[in-house]
């Protein structure tokens, strides 16, 4: 009877701590919540094909704008990474030593590469971990899933499809 009992308030409290999924000024699980939703600041998240042009661009917690010209702002992004990743590649001691992250004083930028060179680069917080398996399970579970079994979306077009956009910021509200 007493497990029963326990189970019984561990679901209700579970509910509860479900429901509270924001801090809200007065809400009495706020330090609890705040205590166990270590959250990740996401600034950007770029997805480039092989050719370097940016077929999905996202904003969520910038912190200064863009400033001039956007598109200006992506052939930046992208002969970055080239150039990092061809000095990274010669200067590695063994053959595939790749790049994952880079970091400066204000941000983490990382980094992920697929076979048939789509990149995907997301500009997090400084205090972000690894995030080489969060930028691949965004690759195989919702890249493959929403697009590129998506006979309506064609390779190297900028990516629209409401689905993937969806489940892209499901997703890194989660983390």
């Amino acid at each position: 009877a007493s497990r029963e009992r326990w189970s019984a308030r561990t679901l209700a409290h579970s509910a509860t701590v479900a429901r509270c999924t924001t801090p809200r000024s007065g809400c009495l699980l706020e330090p609890i919540w705040r205590a166990t939703r270590s959250m990740v600041e996401i600034y950007t998240m770029h997805i480039f094909n092989r050719k370097g042009t940016c077929l999905y661009y996202q904003e969520w917690n910038r912190p200064l704008p863009v400033r001039g010209d956007l598109l200006q702002e992506h052939k930046l992004m992208f002969g970055f990474l080239f150039s990092l990743k061809q000095l990274v590649s010669k200067m590695s001691p063994k053959k595939g030593g790749g790049f994952y992250a880079c970091s400066t004083s204000a941000f983490k930028l990382n980094y992920f590469e697929t076979a048939s060179g789509i990149r995907f680069v997301l500009c997090t917080e400084l205090g972000a971990g690894d995030m080489r398996e969060v930028l691949r399970h965004i690759f195989s579970n919702i890249f493959v899933e929403c697009l590129t079994k998506n006979p309506m979306w064609k390779a190297d077009e900028p990516i629209s499809c409401p689905l993937f956009v969806q489940q892209l910021t499901n997703y890194l509200d989660g983390i």
